[in-house]
C-alpha cells in the first residue's frame, strides 16, 4: 500500500524544508504542519526570540529562516518551548503555516 508523504519548500529559493510520511513525521494540525526533527531537512531555522502564546498550546518562540543567498524571512516558523503536555505532536517541533505565503507544499506517494 501507498503511504502519503510529504515536501515542504520555502518558495523563494526552492530550499527544501521537511520531507517525511504524514502523520507522526509531519503532522498537519489546525492549518499548520509540526516537523520531527529527523524530517527537518533543512538547518537554516534561527530563534528570533519573540515569544508568543497559544492560551492552549502555551508558549513559542518564532524562527526566522536564512536562504542560502542570505536573505532573511522572518516569521517563517516557530516552535513551541512550553507546550502543552496534551499535544505531543507538538513537542519541540518546527511548525509552518501550510498557508504562508513563502511556503510550498508538495504531496506525493510512495512504496511502502
Amino acid at each position: 500500500m501507498p503511504r502519503r508523504r510529504i515536501r515542504i519548500r520555502h518558495s523563494g529559493s526552492g530550499s527544501v524544508i521537511a520531507d517525511g510520511q504524514i502523520g507522526w513525521a509531519i503532522t498537519p494540525f489546525e492549518g499548520n504542519y509540526y516537523i520531527r526533527r529527523k524530517n527537518l531537512v533543512t538547518d537554516r531555522f534561527r530563534v528570533n526570540y519573540v515569544p508568543g502564546l497559544c492560551p492552549y498550546k502555551f508558549l513559542y518562540v518564532w524562527l526566522d529562516f536564512v536562504t542560502p543567498d542570505g536573505t532573511i524571512v522572518k516569521n517563517l516558523g516557530w516552535k513551541y518551548w512550553f507546550p502543552n503536555p496534551l499535544f505531543p505532536f507538538i513537542w519541540f517541533r518546527v511548525a509552518v503555516a501550510a498557508a504562508h505565503p513563502d511556503i510550498e507544499i508538495e504531496e506525493y506517494e510512495c512504496a511502502a
